[in-house]
């Protein structure tokens, strides 16, 4: 089985290579449903999964200035105790309980849908926030940050899903005159310490697959260095739709599940 999630983790990290979006969108789904993998298990060991491979971007980032460490910090203000509560929540259910699964089900399909409809009308909310740019105002932003930072803390904590594609979504809207560049790397920046302290609660839980993380990353490591020098051959007009034509499909089927 070690191979299948091999081969699963270079599938995955090819997409995030190509597309940019976070793997967690696919990666859990993908443990839960394909594998059969509890659910709980799936989000914690893809929490450390994420925290590790992001760790890598981050520092590409941060060595070209692409990371606005103000706006990053700003986010894991509000991420970094909202994660932790979430998890002592989620520690406070019976291990693999019915009620564990439903409710880490039902919010990843959650996540994963309004992952699709932020990867649909990234460009529209872009253009709303910079129509409107002028009469927003700034000091307002530090705070409406924080609070987007602790409800991504929240989600991302039960299911490992939001911290790439909500993230940055809330960031265009927020910063939109921002290059885009630095809105992603102050993103990805962002995730290191989410995904990591959200990562660790789970582990301190019992919800985290050693071999199994190990067998992704063995994966998708590859799989995001090739996915990414193919992505200026590959027109993302086309890869993005179906990107989230599928994650609609896999959040109603979880949502169900």
């Amino acid at each position: 089985m070690d191979i299948f999630y091999t081969l699963s983790g270079f599938a995955v990290g090819a997409i995030v290579g190509l597309t940019g979006v976070g793997g967690g969108s696919l990666m859990t789904p993908l443990l839960v449903l394909v594998f059969g993998v509890p659910a709980a298990t799936a989000v914690g060991t893809d929490l450390l999964y994420a925290a590790i491979t992001k760790s890598g971007g981050t520092l590409v980032h941060a060595r070209k200035g692409h990371v606005q460490w103000r706006i990053s910090g700003l986010l894991a203000a509000g991420s970094i105790p909202a994660a932790a509560l979430t998890v002592w929540a989620i520690a406070q259910l019976p291990k693999h309980s019915p009620a564990m699964t439903q409710v880490i089900s039902t919010a990843l399909g959650i996540a994963l849908l309004l992952t699709a409809l932020s990867i649909i009308f990234r460009t529209k909310i872009q253009q709303h926030a910079l129509a409107h740019t002028d009469s927003a105002n700034p000091k307002h932003r530090v705070p409406i940050t924080i609070g987007v930072g602790a409800l991504l803390g929240v989600l991302v904590s039960i299911s490992s899903v939001g911290a790439g594609a909500l993230g940055i979504a809330a960031l265009f809207y927020l910063y939109p005159r921002l290059p885009a560049i630095r809105v992603i790397g102050s993103d990805v920046a962002h995730a290191v310490p989410l995904t990591l302290v959200a990562g660790v609660g789970h582990w301190m839980i019992g919800s985290v697959n050693w071999p199994l993380l190990g067998s992704l990353l063995l994966g998708s490591l590859p799989g995001i260095w090739l996915g990414s020098h193919a992505s200026a051959k590959v027109p993302e007009r086309f890869l993005r739709p179906i990107l989230a034509s599928m994650l609609v499909l896999v959040g109603g089927k979880l949502i169900a599940f």
